[in-house]
């Protein structure tokens, strides 16, 4: 037997859109109208009530009136390749007009007394978002990359991907080393500049020494001299005496 048409109007009237990015709760609107005279208890059901959220998903819609059903769609990692398969159903009946149970309408509603309607979800992801998920994807799939790479390399290629600190913790360790070495060969420079002038005076001292020893070399000999020449006259008065 067929369900008796859905009394309710609906906007959208055929799929629900929702527009990325999806890293945050994206909401839409459903605006459901009672035309007819009569008040109509509806219900809002979905085939992923864990990835939606609801507000309100039931109540009545008094006649003549209209209610906006906000539907927010919780975060979740974007798939452009993946086409929704989500869907959403508006079901109602006509309130009796002595209700005081909404719960106990439904209970006792007939088959033939319910109406409904089916909408699809759509997901649209703008164009930058696109790029911008293509994007972080790639640089996803790099770092993935560089890590399985880079488990595999030797030291020498890990010492290679250095970062900043270490960079400057070297430059740093180069410049003490730099000014090690100037102040060793300042040094060095000193002490061949102490030994030269300990050499220069130690050349002074000897050849004053030298000099010293001739002069003494000398004298004696001009002492010897005299005394050769005094010996040699003392002989000669001498001899005249004793001839």
């Amino acid at each position: 037997m067929a369900r008796p048409e859905q009394v309710l109007l609906l906007e959208p009237q055929h799929e629900l859109k929702f527009r990325g990015p999806f890293s945050d709760v994206v909401t839409t609107n459903l605006k459901l109208s009672n035309p007819t005279d009569r008040n109509v208890c509806f219900k809002v059901k979905t085939t992923a009530p864990r990835r939606y959220c609801v507000r309100p998903n039931s109540g009545i819609i008094d006649a003549g009136t209209s209610i906006n059903v906000s539907v927010m769609l919780q975060p979740f990692d974007y798939d452009p390749n993946e086409k929704s398969k989500h869907k959403f159903m508006v079901q109602s009946v006509l309130a009796p007009p002595d209700m005081t149970d909404m719960e106990g309408v439904w209970k006792e509603a007939k088959p033939d007394e319910l109406m409904d309607s089916k909408l699809r979800c759509v997901f649209d992801m703008p164009v930058e978002n696109e790029k911008t998920h293509d994007m972080e994807s790639n640089k996803m799939m790099s770092s993935s990359l560089l890590k399985s790479d880079s488990s595999t390399l030797p030291a020498k290629s890990m010492s290679s991907t250095l970062d900043d600190g270490e960079v400057k913790k070297i430059m740093e360790e180069c410049k003490r080393l730099q000014m090690e070495a100037q102040r060793l060969r300042e040094e060095n420079k000193q002490i061949r500049e102490d030994d030269g002038l300990r050499m220069r005076k130690s050349n002074v001292m000897s050849s004053q020494h030298s000099s010293i020893g001739m002069k003494k070399d000398e004298g004696l000999s001009t002492r010897t001299m005299l005394l050769i020449v005094l010996f040699f006259v003392v002989g000669v008065i001498v001899g005249k005496l004793v001839l």
